[in-house]
């Protein structure tokens, strides 16, 4: 046996099936074994591989043990001269193993090998290639010194920004998402170090390969895609906090004396540095349009308080400073929260949430104006012109924000992307039928074809695409690989830039895979059903209704406790819903359940309580289920509450 790949998988499914169908051309040639390995993943990926790949030797963990685990249980059954350790979101060229294998072939003295990586939009990722991180390496990289000199031997020698990604040259350390190793030599220096859970291996591996003899390599002769993003949320705390903690792991099991707790204490620092500077990164960038909407209601109402004072009343200080500093602030938290829960701080080009955040807050504050103390009662007048102001000033904001951006006032308008497909006209009509079927809008302008086809049907040959995109003003190309080589893709990629979006569809695959950027989650196009309970927005706005009903019925629960059964249950349940270990509505309790549903809090009641039938088959509640969490709204819960009203005391 030649080479065993190893993939370590959690929850990327529709990766993971591309990266194994580019394995599989990459493989024509050559005795290929290839092990994936589950780490306890809930998308259903174990079922794909089953099903499509039922050559690929799939290893099924009923937890998620730590990606040096993983790979660790894939390399003890393992038969190949050379192990490759490969991320789920990659693609590999159809000639990448064989030109790593013949190089490792003419190289004894290679241990260890890694190969060119670009991202999702083609650009180089300086990952491919780094250097060990010493103190002084690790200050560089945590205080952006490496991205000041990103040339500089000295300054960037993590990335080692000196040597040319266009050559081959021997390195420091490899990247764990495609690490070549020689089979003898894994057996001299030892496996993956289990204490690394995820972050640190690669580095600790190949620091011991040099230790044990060898040289580590990077391969510029063929390349691959890494999406990267797709288990990796880099602007997350917890990133951080794994990601040094690693290094911490590291310099203590290499570094002795003085360097090591040199080291360790840098590395200490970088953690606070980096998650402090994360934190307020995130904060920035979730709080900023907020406090931009706070000094423009701010100053606006203090405007219209003295324009309405000397206009109405001939007075300019009419109104007492209590009105500053009491009523504003309460109406600016009543706008800004319902502006928040109309969700359009997550959907901020949404100009008709923003509307409709602004009216309902109006209404609440018309509503406690009822019940302030007369002396806190400001003129009505007020609120009104403060809710035109609002509605008025917010959006302007959005739709100023919007142009500074985008440079158009096309705010809400998402214009359909110009879509070319790269591939033969069958493949084509698949994708487009995909497309469709994903309800994905977007303006089809043609299909370029890989071959020097005259057809009318066609847009052009693959040697013209520069051509089509100029003059089409194409947004996203998206090829498909039956027809066309990885290699081809890659080089395309490169060739056209960033600016473009790039989607991938596999042989037979129902999704359509691309990632514009190494720090961010990919895209996909899929016909694979998608949740609306899963999504953000409907998850708080459940959380925060939980919230409220249980809260009122504790307040009201004297009232309450003479019309529902078992009335201490029903506290316990207001008081577990409350604290958020239970919720109000979930799903039907089910021996057989045919759908993979996201998973919710144990809940009250139960989605078809309100029914009012008996023996429900599990048939029809696992139905139930599906239909709940696919089209979930805030209101199907209120109507399971008030109907299933004397069921909230029961336990389930």
């Amino acid at each position: 046996m030649q080479l065993s790949v190893i993939i370590v998988n959690y929850n990327v499914k529709h990766f993971l099936e591309q990266a194994l169908r580019s394995a599989e051309r990459a493989a024509q040639n050559m005795e290929v074994e290839v092990f994936v390995v589950d780490n306890n993943s809930v998308d259903d990926s174990v079922v794909m591989v089953k099903e499509k790949f039922p050559d690929v030797q799939l290893l099924v963990n009923q937890h998620n043990p730590g990606f040096s685990v993983a790979n660790n249980q894939a390399i003890r059954q393992a038969k190949g001269k050379y192990i490759l350790l490969l991320n789920p979101d990659t693609l590999v060229q159809e000639d990448t193993f064989e030109k790593c294998y013949e190089f490792m072939e003419v190289h004894p003295d290679a241990g260890a090998l890694g190969v060119k990586m670009i991202d999702g939009s083609g650009n180089f990722l300086p990952e491919s290639k780094r250097g060990f991180p010493s103190p002084f390496v690790a200050f560089c990289k945590t205080f952006g010194l490496s991205k000041l000199f990103p040339t500089s031997p000295n300054f960037n020698y993590y990335h080692l920004g000196h040597l040319s990604e266009n050559e081959n040259h021997p390195v420091d350390v490899l990247a764990g998402a495609f690490m070549w190793m020689r089979a003898e030599t894994l057996e001299k220096i030892g496996l993956l170090d289990e204490q690394f859970f995820m972050y640190g291996e690669d580095i600790d591996l190949s620091y011991r390969v040099i230790k044990g003899g060898y040289k580590n390599y990077y391969l510029a002769d063929t390349s691959i895609i890494h999406y990267k993003g797709e288990s990796t949320k880099k602007g997350s705390l917890n990133y951080v906090r794994t990601f040094y903690n690693a290094m911490i792991l590291f310099a203590q099991k290499h570094f002795t004396g003085k360097s090591a707790k040199l080291f360790v204490l840098m590395l200490r620092f970088a953690i606070y540095f980096r998650a402090t500077i994360t934190m307020l990164s995130n904060l920035a960038k979730r709080l900023y349009l907020p406090i931009l909407d706070t000094v423009f209601l701010f100053i606006g109402l203090i405007s219209l308080k003295n324009f309405w004072g000397s206009y109405h009343f001939q007075d300019v200080d009419y109104y007492s400073d209590r009105l500053i500093y009491i009523n504003f602030p309460i109406y600016i938290v009543v706008w800004l929260s319902s502006i928040y829960f109309s969700g359009n701080y997550d959907k901020r080009d949404d100009l008709r949430r923003l509307v409709r955040g602004i009216l309902v807050g109006s209404l609440v504050i018309a509503a406690i104006y009822g019940f302030l103390p007369l002396d806190l009662r400001s003129s009505r007048a007020l609120i009104v012109l403060g809710t035109a102001w609002a509605l008025i000033a917010i959006p302007a904001i959005r739709i100023l924000l919007h142009f500074f951006r985008y440079r158009n006032f096309n705010i809400g308008k998402t214009r359909p992307k110009n879509i070319v497909i790269v591939g033969n006209l069958e493949e084509s009509e698949r994708v487009q039928g995909l497309l469709n079927q994903a309800s994905v809008d977007k303006n089809f302008i043609g299909t370029v074809v890989p071959n020097d086809s005259n057809s009318e049907k066609y847009l052009s040959n693959l040697n013209q695409l520069s051509e089509v995109v100029q003059i089409y003003q194409i947004q996203e190309i998206i090829f498909c690989s039956r027809d066309i080589s990885s290699e081809k893709i890659m080089e395309w990629m490169t060739q056209l830039g960033a600016n473009l979006d790039y989607k991938i569809v596999p042989k037979e695959s129902l999704s359509i895979i691309g990632s514009n950027s190494k720090n961010t989650p990919g895209e996909l196009y899929t016909i694979d059903i998608q949740f609306n309970i899963s999504q953000y927005l409907q998850k708080r706005n459940k959380r925060l209704l939980d919230f409220i009903v249980a809260l009122s019925l504790l307040v009201s629960s004297p009232f309450h406790i003479s019309f529902i059964p078992s009335p201490i249950q029903f506290l316990k349940n207001c008081v577990f819903v409350l604290f958020g270990k239970k919720t109000w509505v979930g799903y039907h309790i089910v021996k057989q359940n045919d759908y993979r549903l996201p998973k919710i809090r144990p809940s009250v009641l139960a989605v078809g309580d309100h029914l009012n039938q008996v023996g429900l088959s599990d048939r029809t509640k696992a139905r139930l289920n599906f239909l709940y969490a696919k089209d979930y709204y805030n209101s199907k819960d209120l109507e399971i509450i008030w109907k299933a009203y004397r069921r909230l005391g029961q336990k389930r």
